[in-house]
This record gives structure tokens, C-alpha cells and sequence, in this order.
């Protein structure tokens, strides 16, 4: 007897939203890879919001933020969450915890040299935020995960998983700026990253795994 199978990474009703979101997602990240190719200075958005404004207790609230992007933070992160996933016995599971964040923090290393935009010197490449792109993908894969155990429809699946990148997102790419790390225009960069890799490594994920299904005799 054969236990119910593990539920897809990309739930079904969330393809086609979440489909379309990347590639939004991918065109923000492009267009604003354009618009600050080479510069060195903050844009007229970023020149609006303080940098390097904020002392103790919310300093040590964004140093304990950005640990999480660092990585033996992103690690111990990533670690726990397979380990989680294999003692559920979904190893899809936890292919998509690897494959869901490292890819976007690898998108935002290859971007950052094209792109050419610095901070604080020329040899602080800034765009796109890894930090931001890392954290939001982990908390996409956590919130796509929980949206296909709990069996969530479209608009509750949508909610949870754009209200947990967005809450998510938000608080690295709060604390990247406190912190000077980054330009607002970054943190959205970032941010866009994972919403453009994310669900394609799920549904990628799913693709695989479902070859392997078919070609078991």
C-alpha cells in the first residue's frame, strides 16, 4: 500500500498568477539593471529615503536581519528547512530549498558586474540585493511549501505566498539600507530576483520529478 503522494512544489491553481508575476518580475529587474548600469549615485527614488539613519536598537535589529543573508546565516537557514522537509519524506521538497534560493542568489552575482552599479566605491557592486534576494526565495519556497500541504486555492495560496515575499522582502531590504549596504532601487532588484526565479526553479522541480514518475516502469 502506497501512502499519498507529496504534493507539487508549484501548487496548480497558483502557475498561471505566479507565471506572470516573474516575468514581470524579470522585467523590472532588467529595466532598472538599465537605468542604473554604471552609476555610482543614489537615484532620484533612492535620494528620498535616509541612508545609514539608524542607531541602536534598530542597528542591531538590521545586523541581526542581514546575518540571515550572510552565509553561514542563509546556511544554517537552508539546513534546517531540508532537514525539515526530508523528515516529512518530501525530498521535492527539499531539492526546491536548494534550487529555489541558491539560483537567485547566483542570478543577482552574475547581474551585479553587468550592471556596474556601485556604492560607498567602485568596488562595492550593489545591484541587485543578494541578501534581499535570498531571503525572499526562502520565504517563497516556505510559503509555497505550506500552500501545498494545507491545499490552498488560488487566492489564498496567491496571498500567502506574495504577503509572505512582500513582509519577508521587505524587513532585508529594510535592513540593507539602514545598514548603507544598498539603494532602495537594489532591494527592489533583489527583491524582484527571487519573485522571477523562484517559481520557475518550483516548476522546474515539478517537471523533473514528474519525468522521473513516467519512466519508472
Amino acid at each position: 500500500m502506497t501512502g499519498r503522494p507529496a504534493p507539487e512544489v508549484l501548487p496548480p491553481p497558483l502557475r498561471a498568477w505566479l507565471g506572470l508575476i516573474a516575468a514581470l518580475a524579470a522585467l523590472v529587474v532588467a529595466a532598472l539593471g538599465v537605468v542604473y548600469a554604471g552609476d555610482g549615485e543614489p537615484g532620484g527614488v533612492d535620494a528620498r529615503i535616509a541612508v545609514d539613519g539608524v542607531g541602536p536598537p534598530w542597528r542591531h535589529a538590521a545586523l541581526a536581519t542581514d546575518f540571515l543573508g550572510e552565509p553561514v546565516g542563509a546556511a544554517v537557514l537552508a539546513g534546517a528547512a531540508v532537514t525539515g522537509c526530508l523528515l516529512l519524506r518530501w525530498p521535492r521538497a527539499a531539492v526546491l530549498v536548494v534550487v529555489g534560493t541558491g539560483p537567485a542568489v547566483g542570478v543577482t552575482k552574475v547581474l551585479k558586474p553587468l550592471v556596474g552599479r556601485t556604492i560607498h566605491g567602485d568596488a562595492n557592486l550593489s545591484y541587485p540585493s543578494g541578501h534581499t534576494a535570498f531571503l525572499t526565495a526562502f520565504a517563497l519556497v516556505v510559503a509555497l511549501l505550506a500552500t501545498g500541504r494545507l491545499g490552498l486555492g488560488r487566492t489564498a495560496g496567491t496571498s500567502l505566498v506574495l504577503g509572505a515575499a512582500l513582509v519577508v522582502g521587505a524587513a532585508m531590504g529594510w535592513a540593507q539600507v539602514a545598514l548603507g549596504a544598498h539603494y532602495p532601487t537594489d532591494v527592489l532588484g533583489g527583491w524582484c530576483t527571487a519573485l522571477a526565479v523562484t517559481p520557475a526553479a518550483a516548476w522546474w522541480v515539478d517537471r523533473v520529478a514528474g519525468a522521473g514518475r513516467e519512466r519508472r516502469p
